[in-house]
Parts: structure tokens; C-alpha cells; sequence
């Protein structure tokens, strides 16, 4: 954390972690063969996300600084490339899209929502819509 409180350490610090960790699937997640769609969209749920959202309640206010949200997007657009198989001259989102992936802004502002609803922190009128497997529905 820095002397200001802008949290641009961490920020930087989680998205180069991210970084690597997408240079080395990368490797074996190539436009025509590799790791499927599936296989990498997992990764991303159950790896890159979880890295990216660590202790957002906390650094929330960071992401009003243009810097630190591009960096959240670059990050997300370098693994929806390859989730979706697409070439790099792909808009980020459309990549959302092709890779059926919520954009990274708005899923750091549904974690914070999410964890100020359970603190009771937040009025709970406002519905939080979650990611529900088509057996509950």
C-alpha cells in the first residue's frame, strides 16, 4: 500500500500477477488448438477472478482513476483473448461477449456490493443478481 492511499501497489502487484499466470496458459491455449473455451473460462473463475477481487471492498475508490481501471481491463482482455479464441484486434467488448465473461469493472462492483449486503452495510432493498446453475433455477 502506498504512502497516499491510492492502493496503485496492489493494483499493480494483482494485475501482473495475472499477467504471468495468463503468459504461461498461454502456451498451450493457441487460436487454433490448446486449452478449450471451457477449460480456460474455469481458470478464470476459479484463479484470474478471485486474484482481481482480492480486498476490493477496500481499494473500491482506486478504480476512479483512469490508470488503475485500464489496467484491470487490460488484464481481463488478455485472457477473454484467449478464452474466445479471438485475434487481438477484437474489442474488449465484444471479447466480453464471445466470452460469455461479466466485464471486469462491473464484477468488482457486484463483489463490493455483495460483501457490504452480507456486512449489513447497505441497504437491502436492492436486488443482487447472481450467477445461478440452470439445475437451481
Amino acid at each position: 500500500m502506498d504512502n497516499k492511499f491510492k492502493f496503485r501497489k496492489h493494483i499493480t502487484y494483482a494485475t501482473e500477477k495475472c499477467t504471468k499466470l495468463i503468459y504461461s496458459l498461454s502456451k498451450s491455449a493457441k487460436i487454433t488448438w490448446g486449452l478449450r473455451h471451457e477449460v480456460l473460462k474455469t481458470i478464470y473463475k476459479g484463479a484470474i477472478l478471485p486474484l482481481l477481487l482480492y480486498g476490493a471492498p477496500v481499494w473500491i475508490d482506486a478504480l476512479k482513476y483512469t490508470c488503475d481501471r485500464r489496467k484491470y481491463i487490460i488484464g481481463q482482455r488478455m485472457i477473454n483473448l484467449r478464452i474466445a479464441k479471438a485475434f487481438c484486434t477484437t474489442s474488449n467488448e465484444a471479447l466480453c461477449i464471445v466470452a460469455d465473461t461479466t466485464p471486469i469493472l462491473l464484477k468488482i462492483e457486484e463483489a463490493v456490493r455483495i460483501y457490504n449486503l452480507k456486512k449489513g452495510r447497505e441497504n437491502q432493498t436492492h436486488a443482487v443478481e447472481k450467477e445461478v446453475e440452470i439445475k437451481y433455477w
